[in-house]
C-alpha cells in the first residue's frame, strides 16, 4: 500500500485557509493509496476551542470530496464540537464515502486538553485495502498498552498499521522518534508518525514525520521543520513473512 505524509504547517484557528494550501499540495501528489495529515490539521492544537472548533463540519465534507476525486483515504483529527461537547476527533475517509472515527483517547492534562474535551473511550481499527489499520492521536504514543498489538480469533494480528497524527513539540522530539520506533518494534506493524511543523502561541513543532516498518526501520521521513509531503510503500508481503519468520506476538499473555 502506498502511503503519504502530510507534514504541514498549521494557520491557526483557520479552517478554509488551511483547506485551501491543502488543496494546492494534493493537486501535486504522486498516485497514492493513503493520505494522512497532522492533529487538528485544519486549526492548530487548540486546548481551548470554545468558539474555534469546527461546528459545521466542513473540514469533514472537504476530506470526503477530495478523497472521492483522487481515490485515495485521508486521515487526520479535527478539533470538533457536537452537542456541546468538544472532541478531538481522527477522522479515516474513503473513497467510497466511509467514514470511521476515533475520539482521542488519552487527554493532554499538561495544556488542560482534559478538562475541555471529552475521552474516547473505544479503540477503533478499520480494514482498508488489504490492511488492518489501528487510529491513535498524539499522546496516546505514550501509553503502550492501549495500541499494544495481539492475535484474533482467528490467529492473525489486529492491526498491520498504526497510525499516530500529532502536534507534538520540539522541546519533546527525542521522545517522539524513540516512542514511535518502540511502538513498531514491540508490535509487529508498520507505524506512521504524522507530525506539524511551524509555530502557534504555545509551542514549536519539528516535524520528523515518518514511515517505519515493523522493525523499526525508517522508510521514508519528512524531516525537521520544511512543510513537506513524502510517499512511500508499506509492504504488507515484507510485513507477513517477518511475522512468520518471528512470531513473537503469540508469546503475549
Amino acid at each position: 500500500m502506498i502511503t503519504t505524509l502530510m507534514q504541514t504547517d498549521v494557520v491557526w484557528a483557520d479552517p478554509e485557509a488551511n483547506r485551501r494550501k491543502l488543496d494546492t499540495m494534493l493537486s501535486a501528489l504522486p498516485e497514492t493509496d493513503l493520505v494522512v495529515l497532522p492533529e487538528m490539521f485544519s486549526t492548530g492544537f487548540m486546548p481551548d476551542p470554545a468558539g474555534r472548533a469546527e461546528t459545521d463540519g466542513g473540514t469533514l465534507e472537504w476530506m470526503l470530496s477530495k478523497s472521492k476525486e483522487y481515490g485515495f483515504a485521508m486521515a487526520g483529527s479535527i478539533s470538533t464540537e457536537e452537542q456541546g461537547r468538544f472532541y478531538n476527533r481522527f477522522y479515516f475517509v474513503e473513497p467510497d464515502g466511509k467514514v470511521t472515527i476515533y475520539d482521542k483517547r488519552h487527554l493532554f492534562s499538561i495544556s488542560g486538553e482534559d478538562r475541555i474535551y471529552t475521552p474516547g473511550n473505544r479503540r477503533v481499527t478499520v480494514e482498508y485495502r488489504g490492511a488492518r489499520i489501528l487510529l491513535q492521536v498524539c499522546y496516546d504514543l505514550r501509553f503502550p498498552e492501549t495500541c499494544r498489538n495481539s492475535l484474533r480469533e482467528d490467529g492473525t494480528p489486529d492491526y498491520d498499521l498504526a497510525i499516530f497524527v500529532a502536534s507534538w513539540p520540539s522541546r519533546r522530539v527525542s521522545s517522539w522518534n524513540t516512542l514511535l520506533k518502540a511502538r513498531a518494534i514491540e508490535n509487529q506493524s508498520f507505524v506512521i508518525g504524522v507530525n506539524r511543523v511551524g509555530s502557534d502561541p504555545e509551542c514549536d513543532y519539528p516535524g520528523e514525520s515518518v514511515l517505519l516498518d515493523p522493525m523499526g526501520r525508517t522508510v521514508v521521513s519528512c524531516g525537521t521543520g520544511c512543510e513537506v509531503s513524502v510517499t512511500g510503500e508499506m509492504d504488507l508481503r515484507l510485513l507477513s513473512a517477518f511475522r512468520d519468520s518471528f512470531p513473537a506476538l503469540k508469546d503475549i499473555l
